[in-house]
């Protein structure tokens, strides 16, 4: 017996009658033989772990644009946090932690420079719309690998692509990740607006506070455990929590993520996107090999849109003062 098959033995015997089988999965597009070692999911998230989206976030805005400390939060972080949420919930419940873990690596890779600011400049820009969780399912399915995708399993695919409020994954596990990312970017970005004095302790609203605790970890302990104590066959938090959670969301909207206090920078960040944009949807031919064949086979609007969304902020800004801001003259050395 190999060590992937004792793997596979060992989550029959272990996890939940509810839980997403390694050995039961839909599949690949694609199909490839067995790893010896390793599941089908664990070899999706290996393969997202690895992949140059993935790294790229850590250059990535969560809330706050080119924040001058280490301490607040990036897209890579926020990432890694849902992770660890996400595994915590699955452990508890006995679902397929694996499966959960490549969800959650992988939500966001989609997601463009300057955070959701980036991405409502794109939305207006192409027909269609542009939404990150759809653009996390084009990096793997396409622009990975220079073209040719990661190749992952559809129930990764699927989780990633309805990780969102509207979404609805058919796998628990997918069903967790939706949960965990709001769970994370809510309470991290409460003490990341705390850190740059957009809000303070004492602006949270008190019902929700009473309910789910005064600091992160409260909230989050508060917020995991509901979860796993009313979910079986589905995955749901008791009324309570759900709308204490619903309330800390709403004013974190109204009050931090549509704030007076970082909409100056984000005007900046939004005029980039946009610039660039128009710049290279009038020459495609300055953009790398692999987008101009993506104009080709996708259009231009959505090969721009590909490029420009797999853009770090600081890549994103340096392009812009290379494209826009002439370089000093340095004269004739002799």
């Amino acid at each position: 017996m190999s060590v992937r098959e004792e793997t596979e033995r060992n989550e029959k015997l272990f996890l939940s009658e509810y839980a997403c089988l390694s050995e039961k999965t839909r599949g690949r597009k694609i199909s490839e033989m067995p790893c010896s070692i390793r599941t089908e999911f664990q070899r999706d998230r290996d393969r997202i772990i690895h992949c140059n989206a993935f790294r790229r976030l850590k250059h990535k805005t969560q809330v706050f644009l080119s924040p001058v400390s280490d301490h607040y939060r990036t897209r890579l972080t926020h990432t890694l946090e849902v992770s660890q949420i996400a595994r915590t919930i699955a452990r508890a419940l006995r679902l397929n932690e694996d499966l959960t873990e490549a969800i959650a690596l992988g939500h966001d890779l989609g997601h463009t420079p300057f955070g959701h600011d980036g991405e409502r400049v794109l939305n207006k820009l192409i027909d269609g719309g542009f939404r990150h969780y759809e653009q996390s399912v084009r990096v793997v399915e396409i622009i990975e690998r220079e073209g040719n995708g990661l190749n992952l399993t559809d129930e990764v695919i699927d989780g990633i692509k309805n990780h969102t409020t509207k979404g609805k994954p058919y796998t628990l596990e997918g069903q967790i990740v939706r949960y965990s990312d709001k769970i994370a970017y809510i309470n991290h970005d409460i003490e990341d607006a705390i850190r740059g004095n957009v809000i303070s302790e004492s602006d949270l609203p008190s019902a929700p506070v009473k309910v789910l605790g005064r600091t992160k970890s409260e909230r989050i302990t508060t917020l995991v455990t509901s979860i796993i104590e009313n979910s079986s066959d589905s995955i749901c938090m008791d009324g309570e929590v759900q709308s204490a959670h619903d309330e800390l969301r709403k004013f974190m909207f109204d009050r931090v993520y549509l704030s007076d206090k970082i909409q100056h920078e984000k005007d900046k960040a939004n005029y980039i996107v946009n610039f660039l944009f128009t710049y290279y949807h009038k020459g495609i031919e300055k953009m790398p090999p692999l987008y101009i064949e993506f104009a080709e086979k996708y259009g231009k609007a959505r090969a721009v849109c590909d490029f420009i969304s797999g853009m770090s902020d600081d890549y994103a800004v340096n392009l812009f003062k290379e494209i826009c801001i002439p370089n000093s003259w340095q004269g004739i050395k002799f």
